[in-house]
């Protein structure tokens, strides 16, 4: 089967069902076969796709085949059109050839059509005799259709003409109608969408202004004391300059601000110079009319709405309709604007006493934690004077002058001032050493039991500054860079003494550096390499297996650590983030490992999470900002 990119291209322009049909079936096998329905479709396609050849039915709607064929040979000087028709009427042939086609093939089509197409693209070009006369014929054609269409054109434009008038007053009313529903959505859509106060009511009286093209729009809110309604939004200069007087009016009947709130209808004045009722302000001396609608939520009034016009009789009922239902939207914005205000205060005294609980209970875990871990110190430093005092008054009583070692023999004399100094009674001491039972006195002058005390004190001591790196380290201030976490990851696990095949690490070719601090990056793979290998080391895992991998994620780096250790149960997946947490006992964890870690990326504009089944080990994914 060939190729259908391949085969030329072949339009038809034919409002018969049937005749395309056909066409299609005959030329199926050898051409890509394109097909319009009328002329200015066949026109367009023609354009689009610049087909080998055309074939056009003379009687199409719209416009004659021949007027078709004009326009295409215009539009595509290069293209053979050919035109199909049932007219075996005298002259008919030379007529479409007068209009530019390369061919006429009479209806019925019947099995040479294919053949007469192929002959056409060919190049086949059907002579016309006497072109002259058929071209002028078919020029005055096309001038009695031209005249014909002017004529019903004029003549619909006339019975129009007065339908027009009728459609364009029609049509003002509903641009205007359309305008104001319009607006009324846009201030419907900042209900949902706009929650400062001081934004929604100045976006508010610029769109009523704008859209309806109004003089003057303010909105006045009740004050808490409820004695006076304040002016929070005002539009262009007027508005500025009332705002920056602290503009109010009293709540009273006085204006029409006043009597809207009160009495909670809309107050409509249509020629405000004849209104003596109405408070004159020096602000807007052009006012002719105005309307003032309150905002009302709840059987609560809030304030009102003030809409104004230098022009009399300016507001029509589709106004005063509109304006009415976008009144009550914005009331409702205000509504939600002011609870908005009164939640956020909640919500920020809230968040005060949690961070003071929060504050208080870390520093309670962390003093008890640094107690625990300070405790053992005093009793080992307590051991240990005890055996220096007897390891001293042992060494008092050595006799070295038969050494004939005179630099021996000062150090020993300097051991008994020195004692003598520090208030120690070397000759009590042995005095107590001596009533001291055997097995007693060989355990008082114990070396390993000197150092085991002394490891004590110094495995207590740097807990307790590990303690202190987990807490400060992540506040301590960044240094950022660009910063390849592969060789990073590298050389920190060659540092970690780690057995031959236990860790793999694999990195991708686009992985891109990362935009962070090194120092405190380092800490955070440390700690999870580290992890992952004592709790492989605390399961006895078999083949103990720590993987490293680290790619591109769009604008980050993501590394992930993962070992197959028997993993980490759900009850506790989230509380392995919680400070001074641990699973070690008393096997030497902080508990703050996880926390510090998951400090340092989060302030670095990072992600870390844990994935974990059990069985299948637990993989730690760092997702990073990569360097730009």
């Amino acid at each position: 089967m060939s190729d259908p990119r391949k085969l030329p291209q072949v339009l038809y322009i034919e409002d018969s069902d049937e005749s395309r049909s056909l066409v299609r079936r005959l030329l199926a096998d050898k051409y890509v076969v394109l097909e319009a329905t009328n002329p200015l479709d066949g026109l367009q396609l023609a354009e689009e796709t610049q087909p080998k050849l055309i074939l056009l039915d003379h009687d199409l709607p719209q416009m004659s085949g021949s007027e078709v064929a004009t326009r295409l040979k215009k539009m595509l000087p290069s293209t053979p059109i050919v035109i199909i028709s049932g007219d075996t009427s005298n002259g008919a042939r030379e007529r479409a050839l007068a209009a530019g086609a390369v061919g006429f093939i009479l209806k019925p089509i019947d099995d040479s059509f294919a053949g007469l197409v192929d002959e056409y693209l060919q190049g086949k070009v059907e002579k016309l005799e006497n072109a002259e006369e058929y071209l002028q014929a078919y020029q005055q054609e096309l001038v009695e259709r031209l005249e014909g269409n002017i004529r019903q054109l004029s003549s619909a434009l006339e019975k129009n003409k007065h339908l027009l008038q009728q459609n364009e007053r029609m049509f003002t009313m509903l641009e205007r109608r359309h305008r104001l529903l319009e607006t009324a959505a846009r201030v419907g859509q900042m209900v949902t969408s706009i929650l400062d106060m001081d934004d929604l009511l100045r976006h508010t009286v610029n769109i009523i202004c704008g859209e309806f093209n109004f003089y003057y729009s303010g909105i006045f809110l009740v004050s808490d004391d409820r004695k006076w309604t304040v002016l929070r939004a005002g539009y262009a200069e007027a508005g500025r300059k009332m705002m920056a007087e602290n503009y109010r009016l009293p709540l009273d009947e006085k204006s029409m601000i006043g009597r809207a709130i009160l009495d909670e209808q809309p107050q409509i004045v249509l020629d405000a110079v004849g209104e003596e009722s109405r408070f004159k302000n020096p602000f807007l001396p052009d006012t002719r009319s105005e309307m003032a609608l309150p905002l009302i939520v709840d059987s609560v009034p809030l304030g009102a709405l003030t809409v104004q016009s230098d022009q009399l009789n300016a507001f029509s009922e589709d106004d005063i309709t509109s304006l009415q239902a976008m009144a009550e939207q914005v009331a409702i914005a205000i509504n939600n604007a002011q609870l908005m205000i009164k939640l956020e205060s909640a919500n920020t005294e809230i968040l005060r006493t949690k961070t003071y609980e929060a504050i208080a209970t870390a520093t309670g875990e962390a003093i008890h934690w640094v107690g625990n871990k300070a405790a053992p110190i005093p009793g080992s430093i307590q051991r240990v004077r005890e055996d220096v005092r007897y390891l001293l008054a042992l060494a008092a009583q050595a006799d070295v002058s038969a050494l004939g070692n005179a630099a021996l023999e000062s150090a020993v004399q300097t051991v008994k001032d020195e004692a003598e100094m520090l208030g120690i009674d070397l000759k009590a001491v042995l005095a107590e050493m001596s009533a001291m039972k055997p097995n007693r006195l060989q355990a008082l002058v114990s070396v390993e039991s000197l150092m085991e005390d002394l490891d004590i004190a110094e495995n207590s001591a740097k807990t307790i500054l590990d303690i202190k790196e987990g807490l400060i380290g992540p506040a301590r201030q960044r240094n950022d860079a660009a910063v390849s976490l592969s060789e990073m990851i590298s050389d920190t696990v060659a540092n970690m003494g780690l057995p031959d095949g236990v860790l793999d690490l694999t990195w991708s070719d686009d992985m891109p550096k990362a935009h962070v601090d090194a120092r405190q990056v380092e800490q955070v793979f440390n700690n999870l390499i580290k992890n992952a290998w004592e709790a492989l080391l605390l399961a006895n895992v078999p083949e103990p297996k720590i993987m490293v991998t680290g790619a591109r994620d769009n604008d980050f780096v993501l590394v992930t650590v993962k070992d197959n250790g028997p993993g980490i149960p759900k009850e506790i997946q989230e509380k392995v983030w919680v400070s001074f947490f641990t699973t070690k006992g008393g096997k030497g964890g902080t508990g703050l490992g996880l926390s510090s870690v998951m400090q340092i990326v989060q302030q670095h504009g990072g992600a870390i999470w844990l994935e974990s089944e059990a069985g299948n080990g637990a993989a730690f994914h760092v997702r990073l900002p990569a360097e730009k």
